[in-house]
């Protein structure tokens, strides 16, 4: 036993087989006495990693959201008017979303907490133009969201207000508000809208002849919300950083944007029925305006002011050129045979009319086409 020392492990007979021992101590002599301790070999043979693999959890990665601002005009009377709206998606959605503002590129402060995400997606066909205030039957308007769905309502609940929306190129201040009757699902995610009723709430004066396919679509179902915005705010650069909340506005997965707000519920609407008259060399135009406050109402007398006074602002011209630009006080203005001839007016002529409100300036414009 010469050759052996400790930490040898031998196996030795017993009844029922052979056993295994590792040897602790060993003294050498003339007969050699040796301690040891019986071990199960068993125990140091490796095991295969494939038959107990590693599961690990999938990681869901942070993408940047998807933000967009709309700058509208009044839906319920109750918003700030000067204040526009956020509106943000993101696939998955993070959490709650937070918009950092401040009036120069740094030292942002938290603004706003965007809770849940918009309906939100961009169109896949053409949307052509159509009388406002009459059901639009036109071909659906074909719909692909990057996430949440669209339901149709009934007739009542469309005439109260139900599916409101927004279509436009995504710029601040350029959306149609409209509402859909129907809505369709004609594949995941895709919906197929029709009983529209078009240029809501004003915006008929921003309805293209065509908004084509890829504009944006939003649901205005409450989601989106106004950020804090003072109105010294308005008409001035403001800068953003809007991401996962849970990160800090350093973090990849915030977008920078800067915009300059109008305060678009300030703006007044377009006035409406441009009409033309002519009384001997003199032509004789009226119109009638518009409320963007408490104007929905059948019973009224008389159609609301919202301003402090009535004045609009009066524009011809002769293609691009400006010929003629006046201030009047009532709904109507007398294009004069004098004025005619001095400002050379001849030919196919255009008429633009806004309604003029001390806080916002000139509203949107009507246009109206005469020849003389």
């Amino acid at each position: 036993m010469g050759h052996l020392g400790a930490g040898d492990v031998v196996k030795l007979a017993e009844p029922g087989g052979l056993a295994s021992y590792r040897i602790d101590q060993f003294e050498q002599g003339d007969q050699g006495l040796a301690q040891a301790v019986r071990v199960d070999e068993t125990l140091y043979e490796g095991s295969s990693l494939a038959q107990n693999p590693l599961e690990l959890p999938a990681a869901t990665p942070i993408t940047p959201v998807f933000p967009l601002f709309l700058d509208l005009p009044l839906i319920t009377g109750d918003e700030l008017p000067h204040a526009p709206y956020i509106a943000a998606t993101a696939e998955p959605w993070p959490g709650p979303v937070a918009v950092y503002s401040s009036r120069y590129d740094a030292d942002y402060t938290l603004n706003t907490l965007v809770k849940s995400p918009a309906v939100l997606g961009v169109t896949l066909a053409p949307l052509a133009a159509a009388t406002p205030g009459i059901l639009d039957h036109g071909a659906p308007l074909v719909v692909e969201l990057t996430r949440g769905s669209l339901s149709g309502v009934t007739s009542e609940a469309l005439l109260a207000g139900a599916n409101l929306a927004a279509i436009g190129d995504g710029s601040q201040d350029n959306w149609e508000i409209f509402q859909f009757q129907s809505a369709d699902l004609v594949a995941p995610g895709r919906y197929e809208l029709s009983g529209r009723l078009r240029g809501q709430l004003g915006s008929d004066a921003l309805m293209p002849a065509q908004w084509p396919a890829g504009s944006y679509f939003v649901l205005l179902d409450g989601t989106p919300e106004q950020i804090e915005l003072a109105a010294s705010g308005r008409n001035t650069l403001q800068y953003f950083q809007i991401g996962p909340a849970a990160r800090p506005y350093s973090d990849y997965s915030y977008r920078k944007l800067s915009a300059a707000f109008a305060g678009n519920g300030l703006r007044p609407y377009a006035p409406v029925h441009l009409a033309q008259k002519w009384d001997g060399a003199d032509l004789e135009f009226s119109w009638i305006r518009r409320a963007r406050l408490d104007g929905a109402s059948w019973d009224l007398a008389e159609i609301p002011l919202s301003e402090t006074q009535e004045r609009y602002q009066v524009k011809i011209f002769s293609g691009a050129q400006l010929l003629r630009l006046e201030e009047v006080h009532q709904a109507q203005w007398r294009y004069s045979a004098a004025m005619q001839a001095l400002d050379g007016a001849q030919g196919l002529l255009e008429l633009q009319v806004a309604q003029l409100s001390e806080s916002f300036g000139p509203g949107l414009r009507r246009k109206f086409r005469f020849t003389i």
